[in-house]
This record gives C-alpha cells, sequence and structure tokens, in this order.
C-alpha cells in the first residue's frame, strides 16, 4: 500500500511501502498458507521422499518480545483443534472436511524443551490416529532403548514436557509396531520383546526383499536409518520416516499436522545447533505445516548460512526469502511466508526504513540516519513513522538532511501514547518512566497514589511489556520510556522538574522499602542489586543528595563478595529540557563509583582500583560510613599490591573508627601480622574478631605455615559451615577453597573432592583471587606427579601478577617447592628456594622460606626472623612430614 504523505511531500517520485498487519489478517495468512500446503500435497505428483524439491510448508511471525506471538500461537492452535474457539472476526476456513492435527511446542529455554521432546510431542499427537506407525515406531523404540535403557517410556511422559499434553497411547502402539513387525519376520515371542533383535532382523529383512514385510520395503531410507548409530543426529532424521507413514494413510485417514514452534529466538546459539535439528524437522516432513514465532527473521533463504544450516538459499525455502531474490521458477508458490508482528528488531527497522522511502529503486534515507532512527526508535514502528515524516518535512525545505537531526524524541510520540489515558494512568506512567522495571507496588508508590487500580490498567496497555519471570515483571517500551523522560509532551497535566524530582525522591524511597520488606527470603540477594541498580541510576540522574537506605544497600552488597555487576546507566537528564549531568559531583556519583571500583576490582590490577578508590575518597562527597568502605577495599588493594604500610593505615583507620567494618579493619591489621609473619600477635587478635571478621578463617590462615594441617582444616570447615549459617555463598566458597588448599598438602584424594566442590561453588560468583587459590590447590594436590606442574605454575604466576596480585607469588612458589621437594630434585628446589628468597626480601611472606627449606630438611636460614607460636623446631617436622606422606603415597599408587 503507497504512503500518500510521501507521494505529495516532493515534485521528486518517492517510492514507499507499508509493513504492518493485524491479528485477523495474520489468521488470513495462515489459513491461506495452510489451504495451499493442503493443495500441494494432494497434488498425485507430491512425493514425500523428494529431499530436492523446495519447501514452502513453512509461514513464520516475528516481532520484539512481548508483543503477542505467543497468544496468537496459542489462538491458532485452539482455531486449528476446535472451531468453536475461532473468533468470530476471522471467519471459517476453505478446507472443511480435511482432518488437521495441531501442534504447539514452546521452545523457550525456561521450559527445558530438548529436540527428543520435540519429536516425542509430534509422534505423541499422532497417537490420536489409533494405529501405530511402524517404520517410525521401531526406529524411535530402538533409539529410546539406547539412550533411557531402563526408562519406560510411560514413566517419562508422566513426568511432563510437551509431549505429555497430548495421548498416552504413544508406548502402547510402540509396542504394537515392534509386535507386528516380529510377527512379520515370524520372530518368537520372546524375541519380539527384545528392540534390538527385531531391528536387525528388519534391517536383513529389507535388504534381501523379503515379502514379509513388503509394507515396509517401500521407505527406501528405513534400513540405513535402523543401521546408523541411534544418537540425537540420526534422531534429527526419523521425521522422514513420520513423514513417509503419514503419506501411507489411506484417504479416509489423511491428517496434516500443523506444528506451531514458538519462541523460536530461544534456539539460538553460536553455531546453530538446536535450529540445524529443528531445520532438518521441517525440511523431512514436507507434508506437514509449520508456524514458527519468534523474535527474529529466519535466515534459511540466506545463501551465507551455507555449511552452518543443511538447506540454505532462496531456491530451498522460496517463501522465506525476500521477494527480490525468490526464483523464478518459485512464482505462484506462496509469496513471502515471513510477517513482522509488533516492534521490529535492528535489522528489520534499518529494512523498513530502506523501503520506505526510495527513488529509482535506492533508499532515500541513507544508512547513518536509519542507524540513528533504529536506535531512538526501540523498534517501535510509531517513531519509524514519525522520523519518516520528518525526514521528508526537512527534505521538503530543500535541506540534505542529517543524522543529527534524528537524534532526538518524538513529543508526538507521547501525545498519542497519553490520548487515551486517564489522569491517573498518565500520572503512574510518567512515575514508572523513572524505573528500568516495576511491579504494580512500586509504581503506586512511585506516582504517590493510595490504590493500584491505575497502575493495574496501565499495564494491560500495551506500552507496558512483561516477563513474569523477572523480580519486577513490567517495564515500558524503550521508545515510549526514553521520550516520556527526555521530551516535553505538551499536555495541559505535564510536568515540571520539581514534580520530576518529588517523583523521583518517591521512587528512591519505595525501592528501599521493598528491599527492607525483603526480609530473609530467598529472592533478598538478587532484589539487592535490583534495587540497587535501580536506586543508584535515580539518586544520580536526580541529584539526590539523601542517599538514605543506598547506604545500607551498599554494604550488604559488599558483606557477602559475590560481585555481580551494578553497572548504573550513565547519566541521563533528569526531567524533560534538562542537560546531561557531566563528572560525578554528588554523593549518589561517589557512591556509584566507590561500589563501581570495588566490583570492578575482580577485572581490574588492583593498582587501578587503589587509584579509582582515591579519587572517591578525594572528593570528599562520601559520608563517614562510606568513607570507611572505600579506605577498607582501598587497603585491602595495597595489601595485594604488597604496599604493607599503606594497607596498615588503612586498616587501622577503619578499626579506630569504631564503625560497622571496624571488625574487618581488625581482620586486615591480624592477616597483615600473620604476612610479615608475627603469628602470635594475629593470633591473639582472633577473639575479638567474631563472624563479622571472619575469625575462623584468620585462625586458619595462621595454622596452614605452621604445617598443622588438622587445626587448619578444622578452622576453614568452621568457616564454612558459619557462613552456610548466615546464608553467605561467597564467604562459604572462599573457605571451601581455602580447605581444599590446605588438603591438598596431606591428601591428595581428599582434596579433589573438596576442589570440585569449590569450582562448585565459585561457578556462580566473581572471586578472581579465590579462583587463583583454587588453582594453586589443584598444583599442590598434583605435587610429585607427572601433572606439568612447574608450566602450570609459571602460567598462574603471569596470571596473578598481570591482575595486580603479586601476594600470591610466594604461595604459588612454595607449591612448586612442595613439588620438588617430593620428586626429590634438590636442585630444582634451591633455585625455588632462591626465588622465595628474593620475592619476599622485603619481610612479607617470609615465613615460606623456612617451609621451603623445612620441605626439603635443609638447614634453616639464619637470618629469620619469623615468630612461631609453635617452636620452629615443629613447624619444620610438620612440613618435611608432609614431604614424606606424599612420597609413600605415590609410591603406593604406582
Amino acid at each position: 500500500m503507497a504512503d500518500l504523505r510521501a507521494l505529495f511531500s516532493s515534485n521528486d517520485p518517492v517510492g514507499s511501502s507499508e509493513a504492518f498487519t493485524n491479528r485477523e489478517g495474520q489468521w488470513n495468512l495462515v489459513a491461506s498458507a495452510l489451504q495451499e500446503h493442503l493443495r500441494h500435497t494432494a497434488d498425485p505428483a507430491f512425493d514425500v521422499e523428494d529431499l530436492e524439491a523446495p519447501r514452502n510448508n513453512v509461514l513464520v511471525f516475528h516481532g520484539v518480545g512481548g508483543i503477542g506471538k505467543t497468544t496468537l500461537s496459542r489462538k491458532l492452535e485452539a482455531s486449528l483443534a476446535d472451531a468453536g474457539d475461532r473468533p468470530a472476526q476471522w471467519g471459517a476456513p476453505a478446507w472443511a472436511g480435511e482432518r488437521i492435527v495441531p501442534v504447539r511446542i514452546d521452545l523457550a529455554r525456561s521450559t527445558g524443551t530438548d529436540f527428543e521432546q520435540i519429536v516425542l510431542a509430534i509422534r505423541a499427537a499422532l497417537a490420536e490416529l489409533g494405529r501405530p506407525l511402524p517404520a517410525f515406531d521401531v526406529a524411535l523404540r530402538q533409539y529410546w532403548e539406547h539412550q533411557h535403557p531402563g526408562e519406560p517410556l510411560e514413566e517419562y511422559l508422566r513426568r511432563g514436557g510437551p509431549a505429555s499434553r497430548f495421548g498416552r497411547a504413544l508406548p502402547q502402539q510402540m509396542q504394537s509396531a515392534l509386535s507386528d513387525v516380529a510377527q512379520a519376520l515370524l520372530l518368537p515371542g520372546t524375541v519380539g520383546s527384545a528392540v534390538g533383535q527385531v531391528t536387525g532382523s528388519l534391517v536383513r529383512a529389507l535388504r534381501e526383499r523379503r515379502q514379509t514385510v513388503r509394507a515396509l520395503a517401500g521407505c527406501a531410507r528405513l534400513a540405513d536409518l535402523l543401521e546408523a548409530e541411534p544418537d540425537l543426529d540420526t534422531l534429527s532424521f526419523y521425521p522422514h520416516l513420520l513423514a513417509w507413514e503419514l503419506a501411507q494413510l489411506p484417504a479416509g485417514k489423511k491428517v496434516t499436522p500443523v506444528i506451531l514452534l514458538d519462541t523460536f529466538e530461544d534456539t539460538d546459539d553460536r553455531h546453530r545447533d538446536a535450529e540445524r535439528l529443528l531445520q532438518r524437522l521441517v525440511w523431512l516432513m514436507p507434508n506437514a505445516f509449520f508456524v514458527i514465532g519468534g523474535r527474529n527473521r529466519l535466515q534459511w533463504a540466506d545463501d551465507a548460512l551455507q555449511g552452518q544450516l543443511d538447506y540454505t538459499g532462496p531456491a530451498a525455502w522460496p517463501g522465506l526469502a525476500p521477494r527480490a531474490a525468490q526464483p523464478a521458477r518459485a512464482a505462484g508458490q506462496g509469496g513471502a511466508r515471513q510477517h513482522l508482528i509488533g516492534d521490529f528488531s535492528e535489522t528489520d527497522c534499518d529494512t523498513y526504513l530502506a523501503h520506505r522511502l526510495t527513488q529509482d529503486g535506492t533508499p532515500l534515507i541513507g544508512p547513518d540516519i536509519r542507524a540513528v532512527i533504529t536506535q531512538r526508535s526501540h523498534g517501535l514502528p510509531l517513531h519509524l513513522d514519525l522520523a519518516v515524516a520528518r525526514f521528508l518535512e526537512i527534505r521538503r525545505t530543500g535541506r540534505t538532511p542529517s543524522p543529527a537531526d534524528f537524534d532526538h524524541t518524538f513529543p508526538a510520540l507521547i501525545a498519542r501514547t497519553l490520548s487515551d489515558l486517564t489522569t491517573d494512568e498518565r500520572h503512574v506512567l510518567r512515575s514508572a518512566s523513572l524505573l528500568d522495571a516495576f511491579d504494580l507496588d512500586l509504581a503506586t508508590q512511585a506516582a504517590g497514589l493510595a490504590h493500584q487500580a491505575a497502575a493495574r490498567r496501565l499495564v494491560e496497555r500495551p506500552l507496558v511489556t512483561q516477563d513474569p519471570y523477572a523480580i519486577w515483571p513490567y517495564h515500558l517500551h524503550g521508545a515510549i520510556r526514553t521520550t516520556l523522560r527526555t521530551a516535553d509532551d505538551h499536555t495541559e497535566d505535564r510536568w515540571t522538574p520539581a514534580d520530576w524530582h518529588r517523583a523521583a525522591e518517591r521512587t528512591l524511597a519505595a525501592l528501599g522499602r521493598q528491599w527492607h520488606g525483603a526480609g530473609g527470603r530467598v529472592t533478598g540477594r538478587a532484589l539487592l542489586v535490583a534495587c540497587l541498580r535501580q536506586g543508584l541510576r535515580l539518586a544520580r540522574d536526580h541529584r539526590l543528595d539523601d542517599l538514605g537506605w543506598l547506604t545500607d544497600a551498599a554494604f550488604a552488597y559488599t558483606d557477602d563478595s559475590i560481585w555481580e555487576p551494578l553497572a548504573p546507566t550513565t547519566h541521563t537528564p533528569a526531567s524533560p529540557g534538562a542537560e546531561p549531568q557531566a563528572d560525578p559531583d554528588t554523593p549518589a556519583d561517589a557512591l556509584a563509583e566507590l561500589l563501581a571500583a570495588i566490583t570492578r576490582r575482580q577485572h581490574e590490577h588492583r593498582a587501578r582500583t587503589a587509584e579509582r578508590l582515591t579519587a572517591v575518597l578525594d572528593t570528599g562527597l562520601l559520608s563517614g560510613e562510606l568513607t570507611d568502605l572505600s579506605l577498607y577495599y582501598r587497603a585491602k588493594a595495597h595489601k595485594d599490591l604488597a604496599r604493607t604500610d599503606e594497607a596498615l593505615t588503612g586498616m587501622r583507620q577503619v578499626a579506630e573508627a569504631g564503625g560497622r567494618l571496624a571488625p574487618r579493619g581488625r581482620r586486615g591489621m591480624a592477616n597483615l601480622a600473620r604476612i610479615r609473619g608475627d603469628f602470635p600477635t594475629a593470633l591473639a587478635a582472633v577473639p575479638a574478631l567474631g563472624w563479622k571478621g571472619r575469625h575462623h578463617r584468620v585462625l586458619g590462615h595462621i595454622w596452614f605455615p605452621h604445617g598443622d594441617i588438622e587445626r587448619a582444616a578444622a578452622a576453614f570447615e568452621a568457616a564454612r559451615a558459619e557462613a552456610e549459617q548466615h546464608d553467605a555463598p561467597g564467604e562459604r566458597a572462599i573457605a571451601q577453597t581455602l580447605l581444599a588448599l590446605v588438603t591438598a598438602f596431606a591428601d591428595p584424594l581428599r582434596a579433589d573432592d573438596e576442589l570440585a566442590l569449590a569450582h562448585q561453588y565459585l561457578a556462580s560468583l566473581d572471586q578472581r583471587a579465590t579462583t587463583f587459590y583454587a588453582a594453586v590447590a589443584a598444583l599442590v594436590r598434583d605435587a610429585g606427579t607427572d601433572g606439568d606442574v612447574t608450566d602450570r605454575a609459571a602460567a598462574l604466576h603471569a596470571e596473578s601478577t598481570s591482575a595486580g596480585l603479586p601476594w600470591l607469588t610466594p604461595l604459588i612458589e612454595t607449591a612448586v617447592a612442595f613439588h620438588h621437594a617430593v620428586r626429590g630434585a634438590h636442585d630444582d628446589l634451591a633455585t625455588t628456594i632462591d626465588r622465595l628468597r628474593e620475592v619476599t626480601a622485603d619481610g612479607d611472606f617470609a615465613y615460606y622460606v623456612d617451609i621451603a627449606t623445612a620441605m626439603g630438611d635443609q638447614p634453616q636460614h639464619a637470618g629469620s626472623a619469623v615468630r612461631w607460636i609453635d617452636d620452629a623446631h615443629t613447624v619444620r617436622e610438620h612440613w618435611h612430614g608432609l614431604i614424606i606422606a606424599r612420597q609413600d603415597h605415590l609410591r603406593g599408587t604406582q
């Protein structure tokens, strides 16, 4: 359909096209395509075993999330299954008398549907035929016995999944098919229950062209499929057998499966492995009709995918190719089979804009302008339309449009959005635009209303999308939200800057109430992080000086060493007409930078962390407690950088301040005393530390250098138990990793188990230093073997050094010394001890030199200043005893 506004905008001829459809139009597309499919499969020339003919048995609806693709898919399934569920305006289809079997399968990752379940669901839906489909059923039974030995199919279906929605007669029909084949082959009854013997006999009969199996002999590829390894790849070719069996049904029993695959975008992966299996399913069942719903256009007709998928190009999929790319021989075979519904993807935005205005077949809107419009539109078709209108207006003035002309929002978009909303709904909408996501309670409190009715009505409108699995299920369309916050809507009840500021204060307070109200819920940590992300952005963008609950949330965030990325967004204008903020100059800015520096230290050099924290402290914008937080983590960075004096100064400041971080400051001082080899001072500090000072962990760090592995392990086990008691997974992972490290010196078999558990705990966390501890534990576990210990140690040393963690170097060298001592490699041990003396020359971790010499039973260095709790002789006996025990262990395993 031509755009008349474009046509009359200029004396120059401008071509245009439209691309919008509606629900009734989508039903008409399905009805038309399905009718054409039925005519095609009824043609005597149609051959279900033809693997070279183009495929036109698929229809695609694509669009952005939340636009109604799933609802449409469900309505199509219901309408095809029962005419009574069909909306009256859709009208009756033209295939009266044809038997249609709809099979809807949701491919969303949350459903856990895999390819095996898809194949089972299709076959289970066809169980309503009331008869086995022998070629397919025997092959599927063979696959099942191989992949699920001892697991009855009935039990599998009973547990749920897409196949469980359909008939439960599938297992009986499969067994019936197996028995029928056994009987045809004249096999004994006991043999007939053994699928392997049946399929083996069937293959031989097919190869020998016996008359007893003439019913199956017409399936040319059955024998090859039965001989193939029954794995997932082979299963993906079984749909050919299902299609063949459907083609053998007598005229009165014919059925056409209509398979609706929803949420197709969740099959996406880098190598298109899942998509390849699904495409194979579609190709091998040319007598079935597929309706695919997803966020993106199917690319099967793109020649560039050759090698990634089995069947590609416009010749293979004429209905999926752009009209210009369809081969001449596909004319009259369905035309375009891909239809956009709702919002546009970035690719579709660009395509739409390129084709919307053309001149002599060339896009009038250039790629640079299209890119800006696409980014600003968030896929909203209305934004694209307004941008096209603006392009025409500028062009009509005689000026050439530029990208900068489109780097803004359209007040007209908001005017149209607000036009049919009530006053309260508009109030909630503006308040909700301050939030990335919200629920009814949060939106209502942000708006300052007493009742949720307006919020409830708002979320039912199409400008709000929903994710039921998110913490806050609702969010505004990106283009609408951006425009609300950055453009004057010119309505009578529009907000002033003061209105926006008060709304931001209400919203920040509401987020705080939600976080405090979480209590001990399982989702408490996730809610904390979500509230911090939104709260920090609100406080920054609207320059809110009273941080309130954000201070408590910041301490809660740092308590457990999990380090989820907060990544508060960059400054956006606080209200329409305001300018973006420049450098951090508010308490909220300083807090955001403080948390970002603490979190990013897992991915930055510790020197960079110290610099960032110093810069935050220099602003003077942090409160007393937040200043302590910054001082503490800067002191930790100094400790990691081997700047022991600076670290001790910072820890002492935090401890003497007496705030909530004082126990951590005292722990830091105890650890620094231990690092300097003053173990009695470190031990004396433990009783005052408590849980907040991680007393058990400090104690384990003290006993470990003494070679008292039993007491060190007990301390780390107690630390892990206390962490579990306080629901602190980050601390639990640290304690478990340290437990693996110390046990690795005494018992490599136990260490293997402890290390596996440590990796399990660390998998969902972001703790780089703890991960390095785990790597050292693996080195010690493998000490004395040919496990490439020295090369791995060198790589670990390089990696930890580049991360700004030189304090790990003495521990890594000690692990290498342990390895050489166990192997009796005295020269290598001496070299390692020399390196240890060099890296501990400043006195930090000097006790590792004494430990390494004890391992090799070499004389103790005369200048040792280590203050042991036990006497030095006992410490040496402990470490040398561990070497002898490992040597005995390795001899026992040979």
